[in-house]
């Protein structure tokens, strides 16, 4: 038996990265996942598709309440039910905190962290009236350790960590969890661009000796968005081959 299925689950920001991973590992596991992204998630779908998967592109912006509500509505016209909801969708606008433009700060704050709100507050009420949920949503481990020329992407990051512990205490009677994955170094586009000497620097500081990758942060949350984790709510779950933050 396929751990997710016959559940539907939406995954923001899932085209690339580690959120096509995790659409892949829901995928294998029987979910039937709705990807949305403000980019075009037809190469990933047309992928996953062909390798058996059942998987559908909604391109939303997770920051526009109305555009939310359309994707949410579709899904529920379609599939009458959302089991699962990974907040994945982020940016990066990285300056020196006094070089940082407003603009750099609200445009990080709005897509990493309102997003939640804006999201998760138009999924709840489903999970909710089905009397069951999975949310998981896209900390960091510079959340908790910081990053030089990152003031905006951390505060959105350890902001979610925060959000997850309160929401848990006001869902967990519906039968609705929240937790959140903390990614380490992770195989990317942005780290593929990276210098050979700074990717080998980091991977020294790795325990377990290796860059992680989007299909290891696809089987972090599979646990989280499965039923075997029903006790499990509130937590930030590092996921970073043991490089644990200061």
């Amino acid at each position: 038996m396929k751990r997710l299925e016959g559940q539907v689950a939406i995954v923001t920001g899932g085209a690339r990265g580690i959120g096509k991973g995790i659409c892949e590992v829901f995928c294998r596991e029987g979910a039937t996942v709705a990807l949305w992204d403000v980019l075009d998630g037809t190469d990933t779908v047309n992928e996953i598709t062909k390798n058996g998967g059942n998987i559908f592109y909604q391109k939303v912006d997770v920051t526009d309440q109305e555009c939310v509500n359309e994707a949410v509505e579709k899904i529920i016209k379609d599939h009458g039910k959302i089991e699962i909801l990974i907040n994945n969708a982020g940016i990066i606008r990285d300056k020196s905190f006094l070089k940082m433009s407003e603009d750099d700060w609200d445009s990080v704050i709005n897509v990493n962290l309102k997003s939640l709100y804006v999201v998760t507050r138009t999924v709840v009420p489903y999970m909710k009236a089905n009397g069951y949920g999975r949310i998981v949503s896209a900390s960091s481990i510079n959340g908790t350790a910081g990053a030089f020329g990152q003031t905006n992407y951390c505060a959105t990051k350890a902001g979610i960590s925060g959000f997850t512990r309160a929401l848990c205490k006001e869902v967990g009677k519906h039968g609705i969890t929240a937790n959140a994955v903390a990614p380490g170094f992770v195989k990317s586009v942005m780290s593929d661009s990276m210098p050979e000497e700074i990717i080998k620097g980091a991977i020294k500081m790795i325990p377990v000796g290796r860059i992680g990758t989007p299909e290891d942060m696809g089987h972090a949350y599979l646990f989280l968005a499965s039923k075997e984790s029903g006790f499990v709510s509130g937590i930030t779950l590092h996921a970073n081959g043991g490089a644990m933050p200061m």
